[in-house]
């Protein structure tokens, strides 16, 4: 096996083998069986077959409770997650019962051994350090995980947790794609958390890999395990880093938050409220994998600085990994969707919001809004995630800097200025431009950012032009046109069309939701004059 090659083993003739002879053939007519996700049987219904770029019915004739049957006598005994499997292959056979307990739904899922897509975080699983695979169901996690215990068990002692035997397969005996890692397989899924116990106190293991971290006592499992110097890999469902911070089943995994309450001195010293959120412990894994999809993959190498950063609103960039098409990884740094834009700023660098085009928003043109030149901005005492959220809501391209010598403006409130802390004393030594807000409040931001940016002549050419096109509307109403919708506008604009529409003995309603909601002018029916 070269470089840039994986092999895949899915024994998918094991799988064709249990179903009906028909709906066999119609699989086999239908080819692409590398691309074969799973098979879904639903009593009453038609057989489907879900691939990878779609689904096609695999007959006209609906499934039958003898068809059902058929394939459960010829799979192994479904455990009390109505999971069940075929022996030696990695398939996985769930099904639905009805209120009696009877099966009345199948969902074969195709399980594939994809020896080398481990290679793309070869360098992570080495390290020694704790991984945690995040992602949505069907982008590979298990597939990752089973080559990561194969690998790691070339060199060390490493047990599965196996609760669903889906990393090493049915049956008693391991399949081959777990290499030489041990396998202890789950009675009863709610156990899973006692069995990883289990595991690091009988076995002696160096690594445990375990799939699918669902509950608290799983969490806390896993904590228990990685205090003991054990490494851990795993998975878990779920998107992005935030995301899982806000999960209060799992937010252990990465530390945890909870609220604090600051000195006043420690909340003037970071620019924030009394009562912010920060990380309660250490985190149990040392890495993070956003699994995007099988080909790329978003990785937090330091899962305790992320977090900080995150709860503290200045998120660091994770590393963005890539298969491309000639099979070479490719590694950039970038800022992870929902944490902050994705402008590529580096590490330790301030937020920025980027400028917003008004013209191609509001007007469906080519103009252009008057380029702002980006402000750096040094919030004392000025709450940031207030800072931010008026920048943003006046598309401003604010940069929130860290230190006095990098801004080109110092804010703070009254409150502070009056008091003449140093940092005030030494802009004014420095001749730095100083605005004081009367209260900690976004109206007042917005004042001081509508001031410093000047928006008052962007505004004037909004109206100007809002004007203009509502004189026109109305002009063609009056000439028999039923009615005329207009541009997007901001509130205080559409409140002047309105007026505009009401003075011409015209009605008018606002239509949509921002930034797209826009006003429709129209002649009023009788009952509305």
């Amino acid at each position: 096996m070269t470089e840039n090659t994986k092999v895949i083993v899915d024994d998918i003739d094991a799988l064709l083998h249990v179903m009906p002879k028909d709906l066999k053939d119609a699989l086999v007519d239908a080819g692409h069986r590398d691309d074969l996700l799973e098979v879904i049987l639903d009593l009453g219904r038609v057989p489907t077959a879900r691939y990878v770029d779609g689904e096609i019915i695999l007959r006209k004739q609906e499934v039958k409770r003898k068809e059902i049957k058929h394939v459960v006598e010829n799979i192994g005994l479904f455990d009390a997650d109505n999971r069940s499997g075929i022996t030696r292959t990695l398939h996985r056979i769930a099904a639905i019962r009805n209120r009696e307990g009877d099966i009345v739904g199948l969902t074969c899922r195709v399980g594939r051994a994809v020896y080398g897509t481990i290679r793309i975080i070869e360098d992570l699983v080495e390290s020694g350090g704790s991984i945690l695979l995040l992602g949505p169901p069907g982008v590979g996690k298990t597939t990752m995980l089973r080559e990561a215990a194969r690998v790691l068990a070339e060199k060390k002692r490493v047990v599965i947790v196996d609760t669903s035997n889906e990393i090493g397969g049915d049956g008693d005996i391991p399949h081959p794609a777990v290499g030489r890692a041990r396998r202890m397989q789950v009675a009863v899924p709610n156990l899973q958390h006692e069995v990883m116990i289990e595991a690091v106190e009988n076995h002696n293991p160096e690594v445990i890999v375990i799939d699918e971290i669902g509950r608290e006592l799983e969490a806390l499992a896993a904590r228990t395990i990685a205090e003991r110097g054990v490494q851990l890999i795993a998975t878990a469902h779920g998107r992005t880093l935030d995301n899982l911070l806000l999960n209060p089943t799992l937010s252990d995994l990465v530390g945890g938050i909870e609220s604090v309450t600051l000195s006043d001195e420690e909340a003037r010293r970071r620019g924030t409220q009394k009562t912010v959120l920060e990380r309660r412990a250490p985190p149990t894994f040392d890495i993070l994998i956003e699994m995007v999809d099988r080909q790329r993959l978003m990785v937090h190498d330091n899962v305790a600085t992320a977090v900080d950063a995150l709860l503290r609103g200045k998120p660091v960039p994770a590393e963005l990994r890539e298969v491309n098409a000639a099979g070479k990884i490719e590694k950039d740094k970038v800022i992870p969707a929902g944490m902050e834009s994705r402008n590529g700023n580096g590490v330790g660098q301030p937020m920025r919001y980027e400028p917003f085009d008004a013209d191609a928003a509001l007007y469906n043109s080519k103009r252009k809004r008057r380029k702002l030149r980006p402000a750096k901005v040094y919030p004392f005492g000025v709450a940031r995630n207030r800072l931010m959220s008026a920048a943003k809501s006046l598309q401003v391209p604010l940069t929130m800097v860290d230190s006095l010598g990098e801004a080109d403006v110092l804010v703070t409130t009254k409150h502070f200025y009056r008091r003449k802390p140093r940092v005030v004393t030494d802009a004014e030594r420095r001749g730095t431009s100083i605005y004081v807000l009367r209260a900690n409040t976004v109206a007042q931001m917005e004042s001081f950012l509508a001031e410093f940016f000047q928006l008052s002549e962007a505004e004037d050419d909004a109206m100007g032009r809002a004007v203009c096109e509502t004189e026109e509307a109305i002009s063609r109403i009056l000439k028999g046109a039923g009615s005329v919708e207009l541009a997007p506008q901001q509130a205080f604009i559409r409140r002047q069309q309105h007026q505009m529409a009401s003075a011409a003995n015209l009605a008018s309603q606002s239509t949509g939701k921002d930034p797209d909601r826009r006003v429709r002018i129209y002649q009023p029916d009788e009952d509305e004059i």
